[in-house]
């Protein structure tokens, strides 16, 4: 006989217990709470939290944390029940049992709202879907995904800009139609407006054309309340689906143009980065596998304790000892660090040949950028100003030319003269 056949069995004992996935995912989120703590311990708390994806896991690890906690508390709640019905009946087919434990033989339908069961299972869902998203913090690994990943992850700046303006505008409308219709309840084709939840539920999915206009309606004589709020609803649509929603897909084509411009760039920093958070000093094993003690974890362990118990206090003339020896340290841990500076390491030679490679490709792409409007201009003006110049040659030219046939014009008339008198001189 299983106990699913047993006749003393609670209806919640049934259905509170973990099943073998949920098992799995418990010892991933207990291995993944471990690789943060040892994150945290190795490195500032700041630096920790300053990276996103951190926060991201922070949250997911809380959600599912949350969950199983509630459902272990309504599996305990079930427990409970179950042995004070193995204690105190025999058969539960013809007992009326106290309300504290009749409660645990109801159908879904007829629990609480507040029952830890229900609330594990809605926290559960939103885990399993911010679970996902993780797999995002790889795509830049790929050619493909990689600069769209980054592209939309820009464009979430313009979202929390928009925000602002978004939540001023539909808080407005939302108490301004609650106060005028708060006073209709029951009185209206449907309880819109009527509640501020009412409000908030039509006035969001307005914004997705799934509102009736019949939410203004009264089904009492008052045409003037019923006007206002013709007016209000109408003018509401008008500011948020034709003004903000078009002004919010004009900055997200704005901010992708601009990224996508750079987007190549950008992918190979992030495909860089994500390479060398692989490179750093981490777990050896992959979640969850990390739970189970490693060669090097037992090693270090070991070494530590040997430390400790070598820590034992010397005496003054070792102390002395020991005080030359670390002033001798020190010393050559300077003359070390002298060297080391005037010397430049490896990563500095990197770091230089990487600055270099950045201001030769900017100067490059200085080079073959397009021309934009300002040098359009500038190029305007030089041409407007060679033309005048040109003009004012040509004139300058023109009365140089026009003074040189006059002076030449005067000479062929003096050589002339000059011939006619040379020949009445040779005829006398």
């Amino acid at each position: 006989m299983t106990t699913h056949d047993h006749p003393m069995q609670l209806f919640r004992m049934k259905t509170t217990p973990f099943t073998w996935m949920e098992i799995l995912i418990i010892s991933w989120v207990i291995g993944k709470i471990w690789e943060e703590c040892k994150d945290i311990w190795s490195q500032d708390i700041r630096e920790y939290i300053s990276e996103p994806w951190n926060l991201l896991d922070f949250s997911i690890l809380t959600i599912f944390m949350t969950s199983f906690i509630a459902r272990l508390m309504a599996f305990w709640h079930a427990y409970s029940a179950q042995c004070y019905v193995d204690k105190h009946y025999t058969d539960l087919s013809n007992m009326t049992l106290p309300f504290e434990i009749q409660y645990f033989q109801l159908a879904r339908i007829n629990w609480m709202p507040s029952d830890p069961q229900l609330i594990s299972e809605g926290l559960y869902a939103v885990a399993v879907v911010l679970s996902f998203s993780r797999i995002a913090y790889i795509l830049p690994a790929n050619e493909s995904f990689g600069p769209l990943q980054i592209s939309l992850g820009r464009t979430v700046k313009d979202i929390f800009k928009f925000m602002v303006i978004f939540i001023t505008v539909f808080v407005a409308f939302m108490v301004g139609m609650f106060n005028l219709y708060s006073y209709y309840l029951g009185a209206k084709h449907n309880d819109a407006f009527t509640t501020l939840e009412e409000s908030f539920k039509t006035l969001f999915w307005a914004i997705f054309g799934l509102s009736e206009v019949k939410s203004v309606v009264i089904n009492i004589d008052h045409k003037f309340i019923e006007n206002i709020g013709y007016v209000l609803y109408g003018v509401y649509n008008i500011i948020m689906v034709i003004v903000l929603l078009n002004m919010l897909i004009a900055m997200f084509n704005s901010s992708f143009q601009e990224i996508e411009d750079d987007a190549d760039v950008e992918w190979k920093f992030a495909r860089a980065k994500l390479w060398f958070s692989y490179f750093e000093q981490g777990v050896t094993l992959p979640v969850p596998f990390n739970l189970v003690p490693s060669p090097k974890s037992i090693i270090s362990l070991l070494l530590g304790i040997r430390e400790f118990l070598c820590a034992v206090p010397q005496d003054k003339g070792k102390e002395n000892s020991n005080d030359e020896m670390e002033l001798n340290k020190l010393r050559q841990q300077e003359d070390l660090s002298v060297e080391a500076s005037l010397c430049p390491t490896r990563h500095q030679k990197i770091m230089n040949r990487l600055i270099k490679r950045y201001i030769v490709k900017a100067q490059r792409d200085k080079d073959n950028d397009e021309v934009n409007e300002g040098e359009l201009k500038e190029i305007k003006q030089d041409i407007s100003s060679l033309r005048y110049e040109l003009l004012e040659r040509e004139n300058h030219d023109m009365e140089t030319l026009a003074e040189l046939i006059r002076q030449l014009g005067e000479v062929i008339r003096d050589q002339q003269k000059g011939v006619q008198r040379h020949k009445l001189s040779i005829h006398s």
